[in-house]
């Protein structure tokens, strides 16, 4: 675990700075009422979001349903059909948004720390490119079906994990490890294993098949079940507890190489650490909901902007407000084009772009401009 001394650190541009860029005094105050307030805000959203649908289902009917699932105490009304959809259907993926989501933005904060790129995503170091070439072989050629309705998550994440040991190995030079070299040789596998996707698309003769590729690709957490929500939530969990105890040399990653090895930081472990935590979950999240782009690239940012630099309030606020982001995003994927769904990664791309972009104009210190 990195540690980090008590010393005054300086920024890059020689003046003062604290590695841990606190935000103005006045957000340690308010900090746990916004904190509050996004749970309260997640739980109406997770509420809502499961009544929405085909089928409207009343806010206190869902809590019912769930209330007598879990204690078996019935407290009202409801048909079969009313409990299958809330507690087997729409439940589940709910959460599995909420889950993915939060994931993707607690490793966007990690990933621009570590790599210190205002552009860093979960998916700079290949990891998605290498988890579609996973989800691609069962989908097209049938790889692993001896797992049944596992095999694609198992491909996947076994394809994450493969591409982010070929680029921790091929990254390191002389035992060091570079973010600028990181960077270079995930954008260079991922080009590899974007052509080796295309290539055995390109080959493939079942349209429907191609057609799942392409659905899988864009990001999608339609078929989600309550035994897909444990392993997502228990590595959420433990990668964010781990974060939030490393805010500190997270800090002071972010204040240079130079303030972080004078603060007593072992930059070298600290980012190999850094990079094995955000590849698993990473990984995870792309294996049960496929490549869900710009969540873990717009939320970090957003929040900053709220709640300042300081890690220890980014990276909760970050969770929350991925979690929030995606239930609704997979709410307007089941509802604008019925009975149709959209892809999660279509729907992000759309709302993130333009609002990405509308926040660098508005707001240029926080993305590398300088303060006025």
């Amino acid at each position: 675990m990195a540690t980090v001394t008590e010393r005054p650190a300086r920024s890059p541009n020689g003046s003062a700075a604290a590695a841990q860029s606190p935000a103005p005094r006045r957000w340690d105050a308010r900090f746990p009422v916004v904190v509050l307030g996004l749970l309260v805000a997640l739980l109406v959203s997770l509420t809502l979001a499961v009544t929405i649908g085909p089928v409207g289902i009343a806010p206190l009917t869902v809590w019912q349903i769930a209330v007598s699932r879990l204690t078996g105490l019935a407290s009202g009304e409801w048909s079969a059909a009313h409990e299958n959809i809330v507690w087997l259907i729409r439940f589940p993926r709910v959460l599995l948004a909420a889950v993915v989501g939060a994931g993707l933005a607690v490793v966007g904060v990690a990933m621009q720390a570590t790599v210190r790129n205002p552009l860093a995503d979960p998916y700079i170091l290949g990891v998605s490119s290498g988890a579609s070439v996973g989800a691609v072989l069962v989908i097209l050629f049938g790889v692993f079906q001896f797992l049944g309705i596992y095999a694609l998550s198992v491909a996947a994440f076994l394809g994450a994990v493969l591409t982010f040991i070929v680029v921790l190995t091929l990254a390191q030079h002389r035992g060091t490890l570079s973010p600028v070299r990181l960077i270079l040789v995930g954008v260079a596998l991922s080009y590899v294993l974007s052509a080796t996707m295309s290539f055995m698309v390109f080959r493939a003769d079942e349209a429907e098949g191609i057609r799942s590729v392409l659905f899988w690709l864009m990001g999608s957490v339609a078929g989600a079940k309550w035994s897909y929500l444990t392993l997502p939530l228990l590595v959420l969990l433990i990668g964010t507890v781990y974060l939030v105890l490393q805010a500190r040399p997270l800090n002071a990653l972010v204040a240079g190489e130079e303030t972080a090895v004078s603060l007593g930081v072992d930059t070298n472990r600290f980012r190999r650490v850094l990079m094995v935590v955000a590849a698993m979950m990473t990984g995870v999240m792309v294996a049960l909901a496929g490549a869900i782009g710009f969540v873990g690239l717009m939320m970090p940012h957003t929040v900053r902007l709220f709640v300042g630099t300081d890690h220890r309030r980014v990276l909760p606020v970050s969770l929350l407000a991925g979690a929030i982001f995606l239930v609704w995003v997979d709410v307007l994927a089941r509802t604008v084009v019925q009975p149709e769904e959209m892809p999660l990664g279509v729907i992000t791309a759309f709302l993130g772009g333009p609002f990405f972009l509308w926040l660098m104009r508005r707001r240029k210190d926080a993305f590398g401009g300088n303060r006025t």
